[in-house]
């Protein structure tokens, strides 16, 4: 039996993507632990992995953000595939390798079968390379990762069992990469899936500045030592060079999220009627400057 969990802080997005997502693959012995989140999602997650923990014949968790829907109609399918192997504890539908810290973006990101969806500038979708096999990249290949995105998490029964989020480390960012190190440590692997999955998300990829800063710190400081590779950019790990790296990567990320809008309001424009109908004279001024330009170079 397939459970599905979610945290809830917006009832409303809950009904317009998880909650159609979750009606779209459970099966009719499927239980669905839709919760009002509790402070931190590390704690909410918790108290749905205790739930979870309690069900006879548990064959996977799903946990999912709210804006999270799920789009694959062989999505169960898929997922027993991944949990058949005993040594696979979490599977995502996003995961990257060579990851220190939680920005895991600034690793090699080996699979995405994900949407972006967004309302800005109109609304629009910013496709990852896992939905078209003619658009994916010759690297790109589904299996063992050090993270995945936790908008998506698919858990076994025995990390259902074994493994909590650590609710010492805050209230949101970077709850998915220190769970995959937790469960690494643990002795299990992470590993993707080609799971479709549209994630309605603002453009806004880092909500608060000062508390991802202060999650990237943390969680390099718990597992300084204990994660062969995490936070070895650190240098002597001083708090200035920790403050360095966190708000450099967090930069990175907020620059990624003007690219997405940029890309948005480019989409925008091009759609709209004024754009479509403008298209011949764009065209005749474009003709009509190569004209001149190759006259100019014929007099010189």
């Amino acid at each position: 039996m397939i459970a599905y969990g979610c945290s809830i802080t917006d009832p409303v997005m809950y009904e317009q993507a998880a909650g159609p997502g979750i009606d779209l693959v459970k099966e009719p012995d499927s239980q669905v632990l839709a919760r009002a989140a509790a402070g931190s999602i590390f704690k909410s997650y918790n108290l749905i992995l205790d739930q979870a923990a309690e069900i006879e014949g548990l064959e996977a968790l799903v946990m999912v953000h709210q804006d999270a829907q799920i789009a694959d109609p062989r999505f169960n399918e898929k997922i027993r595939e991944a949990l058949s192997h005993p040594d696979v504890g979490v599977v995502g539908c996003v995961g990257a390798v060579g990851v220190r810290s939680i920005a895991w973006w600034d690793g090699s990101v080996t699979w995405a079968s994900f949407t972006h969806r967004y309302t800005e500038f109109g609304g629009g979708d910013v496709p990852a390379f896992g939905w078209d096999d003619q658009t994916r990249p010759a690297y790109s290949e589904i299996g063992e990762v050090d993270t995945i995105d936790g908008f998506v998490m698919v858990m076994s029964p025995w990390v259902v069992k074994n493994c909590r989020f650590d609710e010492s480390l805050g209230k949101l960012h970077g709850y998915d990469f220190d769970f995959c190190l937790t469960v690494r440590e643990a002795g299990k692997k992470i590993r993707t899936s080609d799971l479709q999955v549209i994630h309605h998300h603002t453009l806004d990829l880092v909500s608060n500045h000062d508390t991802w800063v202060q999650a990237h710190m943390d969680i390099a400081e718990k597992w300084d030592g204990r994660m062969p590779g995490v936070g070895d950019e650190g240098g002597d790990w001083k708090r200035r060079a920790r403050v360095a790296e966190a708000e450099a990567a967090c930069w990175r990320t907020m620059a990624r999220a003007e690219e997405l809008k940029r890309h948005a309001a480019v989409a925008e424009v091009t759609r709209s009627i004024s754009w479509r109908i403008t298209r011949p004279l764009r065209l005749a001024n474009h003709a009509r400057r190569a004209v001149r330009q190759a006259r100019d170079a014929d007099s010189n």
